[in-house]
């Protein structure tokens, strides 16, 4: 892993307008270097300003404030340095998997040969090779998963970004395609900026965790995750050292989150009243 950051955030502000014609303040003063063929996980409240980070990467938005630089240079419009995996699959339903992978293969002029290469050897490394005929609609939600995900990696991208890729599956699929991620990452290593609200999957996939504020979303942590690799996320709380990121981590929420009735944890507490215990450690 190169030190040296492939990403570089510089006192980044973003600021929308609303449909009641309102500034809102999505983000205030993000700096951030992200190294090269790093797993880096963005945490933090709905809101906070997460997929604007990697919509500024992406270069589908340009700052208010600051500036986001690739590789030394600003983003200036669209990069097609990175993949970009969505919440949804976003597959091209008429399309089959076979065209739907090859599409940014030919948009990028790629011979046919070394398109079709390409195509067998990550269908093959994803366990889809047998489904190029099928539409996405015959594609189980994983299946559609890993095509999409393959789809962002045929290229060669230098960056994946992810945003909350494995949110709407269920928790045994979501799991087993963290595994294949990670084994896809191991082999063929990407600097991937992965967006999550699970702090469990922050902690089993990544070499870093950058917790967000609430909006306007600032930078309040960055952690290293110190846990050796590979890693098996099936028994990721069983691994040396995953207790201690996790009581870090959650020490970073707990203040931020509410009572049920509204008032803040520490009031609550004050008061004698219950208060909510962390989330589960579920993969879910």
């Amino acid at each position: 892993m190169s030190p040296d950051p492939i990403i570089q955030l510089r006192h980044v502000g973003k600021t929308f307008v609303s449909a009641q014609q309102q500034p809102v303040e999505a983000l205030r003063g993000v700096s951030l270097d992200v190294r090269r063929d790093s797993f880096v996980a963005l945490v933090g409240p709905s809101g906070c300003g997460k997929t604007t980070i990697i919509n500024l990467i992406a270069g589908f938005a340009q700052p208010t404030e600051g500036s986001v630089l690739f590789k030394g240079r600003p983003i200036t419009g669209v990069n097609r340095d990175v993949g970009y995996v969505p919440q949804e699959s976003k597959l091209f339903p008429w399309l089959s998997l076979e065209q739907n992978i090859l599409f940014p293969l030919q948009v990028r002029g790629y011979a046919r040969q070394e398109q079709q290469a390409r195509l067998r050897e990550y269908l093959s490394l994803v366990g889809l090779t047998g489904f190029e005929r099928a539409l996405p609609s015959q594609l189980s939600g994983g299946m559609q998963k890993r095509a999409s995900i393959i789809r962002a990696l045929v290229y060669d991208a230098d960056v994946l970004l992810m945003d909350e890729p494995f949110g709407p599956l269920d928790a045994q699929t979501k799991m087993v395609l963290q595994s294949d991620l990670l084994r896809l990452w191991g082999q063929r290593p990407k600097t991937v900026l992965f967006v999550t609200h699970d702090l469990v999957e922050a902690i089993a996939l990544s070499d870093q965790i950058v917790v967000m504020t609430p909006r306007p979303g600032e930078v309040r942590a960055v952690l290293d995750v110190p846990l050796a690799r590979p890693r098996d996320v099936f028994n990721i709380h069983q691994q040396a050292g995953f207790d201690a990121v996790y009581a870090r981590l959650w020490g970073l929420f707990r203040d931020e989150l509410l009572a049920d009735d509204g008032t803040p944890l520490d009031e609550a507490a004050a008061a004698g009243r219950a208060v909510p215990s962390p989330p589960g450690r579920g993969l879910g």
